[in-house]
């Protein structure tokens, strides 16, 4: 049985895909992706024609069995996202969890994540680090989570979009004023920026701004600050 090859791709410069995930792109029968007109133009890039299947949150419950029976007959697929790595805020669990249940080899192609893109630049420890993804977009629901998040002893890594960046830095300001904040924007790209501050710094900033691109990565420091040997 073909495995299912669960392959990470650029979440930005397409120069960040590995050998190996170019040639299991070469090599699958066909890609399952969010979106063809995106995975279409990294494919084009690097001269590989495949046949694209779409693959996203709004259509999964109906795309999983035809995507598992073509597995079934011996089909190798690769589940790429939109960028970074397939199953870490995008879709690809629950297929992954079936094709499981049906014994059908799933494999990890690993690359590129915003996760870890942000965390390899914070300067803070990650042992006890929560990761929360996107937040509910409704007020009260965000902010209950997000204290049960800040409760807790490690830093916190959250994504959020253009539109709610600045109601996040809110509710940030509000129940976690001191706390220090990095937040990534455009990573790996032409306009990557990196803002280091406190949420009322961060939402100065930014609230000036025309408008903003582009989906944030924030990490929300541990209270406690990293004590460094004064020998070093």
């Amino acid at each position: 049985m073909s495995p299912l090859y669960v392959v990470s791709t650029p979440i930005g410069n397409l120069e960040d895909i590995t050998q190996r995930a170019l040639r299991i792109l070469k090599e699958a029968d066909l890609v399952a992706c969010e979106d063809t007109r995106r995975t279409g133009r990294l494919l084009r890039h690097y001269g590989i024609e495949k046949k694209l299947v779409s693959f996203h949150s709004h259509n999964q419950a109906r795309a999983i069995r035809p995507l598992l029976e073509l597995l079934s007959t011996g089909k190798s697929m690769a589940l790429v996202s939109d960028g970074g790595t397939p199953g870490i805020s995008d879709p690809g669990a629950l297929l992954v969890n079936l094709a499981r249940e049906q014994e059908i080899p799933v494999v990890p192609v690993p690359g590129p994540s915003a996760l870890s893109a942000l965390l390899s630049v914070a300067g803070a420890p990650v042992a006890g680090m929560t990761f929360g993804g996107f937040l509910s977009p409704k007020a009260g629901r965000r902010r209950k989570r997000l204290k049960e998040l800040l409760n807790r002893d490690g830093g916190v890594v959250l994504f959020e979009s253009p539109h709610r960046i600045l109601k996040l830095l809110e509710d940030l300001r509000l129940l976690a004023p001191e706390r220090r904040l990095l937040l990534g924007r455009e990573m790996t790209k032409l306009h990557e920026e990196f803002l280091m501050g406190n949420a009322e710094q961060l939402l100065t900033e930014l609230t000036g701004r025309a408008k903003m691109i582009g989906e944030f990565t924030v990490y929300v420091h541990p209270e406690k600050k990293v004590q460094v040997d004064p020998g070093l």
